[in-house]
């Protein structure tokens, strides 16, 4: 089969497409024709060599969608169309820039659906992070309102079509004002032109601040978060967009309002059940669910996906499509 093999950190011509084994299966793990799959930051940091904890060579990807090839001594049959994310995909064990994929059975997801397959592939990650970052990291269900900052990513357009699903007003944050009718179509009430310092816009449209803030920007911007937070509010950082993962001298005591939480995303895919990322895609799959997806590559053009990452310029999920 052929798969993507990085040797050694880069830029996105360290993508390699070779000629590799295809994975034996065995019991335990779901062999899975790979159909599409979503890039993500994590794949990013990781070919850039900011994951030290991942050795090379490997083939990255973290998730993916696709039919079921073999699963022995498992309850999934072949050509059962599944998604499977995280568990180690592109760490631990080669992941999905490959034509197969071999998964732990716990990390793959019967799916019903008859989305086409670039749509199902912007799908597994972003619904487990987002469904994580919302209701495990953010408790929704009792909040009012959501501010996301650092929105225009594909994680950031999900969380505002999540949110508004659950009934929330949501505020949406950009660098680039250029984005805001982006924001706005997606289903932002309000967008903020983000400078580093939002809490002054914060309490214009809040008085106190927001019941909840989503970080997706990470350190340099988290500490702003926390002042643009009521109390009784709680932040969540998930995203590192901005590509500062430590805060220099960080004072608890001094840096974190009174009474305002403040906590961080970085679940596995167990905190999504099958019954929910299924609701989510028939949400989808029935326009009940609108969202934003970037630009589509075929396989053997990743290193130009990756490419298009490296600038920003998705404004979506970014999918590969695997023929």
């Amino acid at each position: 089969m052929r798969a993507y093999v990085i040797r050694e950190a880069g830029g996105p011509e360290r993508l390699a497409l070779e000629e590799v084994a295809r994975p034996e299966p065995r019991d335990g793990w779901v062999l899975i024709r790979n159909r599409a799959f979503g890039l993500n930051r994590s794949e990013w940091f990781t070919r850039r060599g900011d994951s030290p904890s991942v050795a090379f060579p490997r083939v990255l990807g973290i998730e993916c969608v696709g039919e079921v090839a073999e699963a022995p001594a498992s309850d999934l049959q072949p050509g059962t169309r599944v998604a499977a994310m995280m568990g180690g995909m592109g760490r631990q064990f080669d992941g999905s820039y490959a034509e197969y994929v071999l998964v732990p059975r716990q990390n793959v997801f019967p799916l019903e659906t008859n989305l086409d397959w670039h749509i199902l592939g912007a799908l597994p990650e972003m619904f487990q992070t987002v469904h994580g970052s919302l209701h495990t990291g953010l408790e929704i269900d009792r909040a009012e309102n959501l501010l996301v900052r650092g929105a225009t990513s594909s994680i950031g357009l999900a969380a505002i079509a999540l949110g508004r699903a659950a009934g929330l007003e949501v505020t949406a944050t950009t660098r680039n004002i250029d984005k805001a009718q982006l924001l706005l179509d997606a289903g932002a009430a309000h967008v903020l032109e983000d400078d580093g310092t939002i809490r002054s816009q914060a309490n214009s449209i809040h008085s106190g601040g927001f019941d909840r803030v989503l970080e997706l920007i990470g350190a340099s911007t988290l500490l702003d978060s926390l002042l643009a937070t009521r109390r009784g509010g709680i932040v969540c950082m998930t995203g590192i967009l901005g590509g500062e993962w430590i805060i220099p001298e960080f004072h608890p005591m001094g840096d974190v309002p009174t009474g305002v939480k403040l906590t961080s995303y970085s679940g596995e895919a167990g905190d999504i059940s099958v019954a929910q990322l299924q609701q989510y895609v028939e949400l989808v799959e029935s326009g009940a669910l609108q969202l934003k997806l970037g630009p589509r590559y075929r396989f053997e053009k990743l290193p130009e996906a990756h490419a298009m990452m490296d600038e920003n310029r998705a404004n979506g999920k970014i999918v590969v499509e695997v023929s």
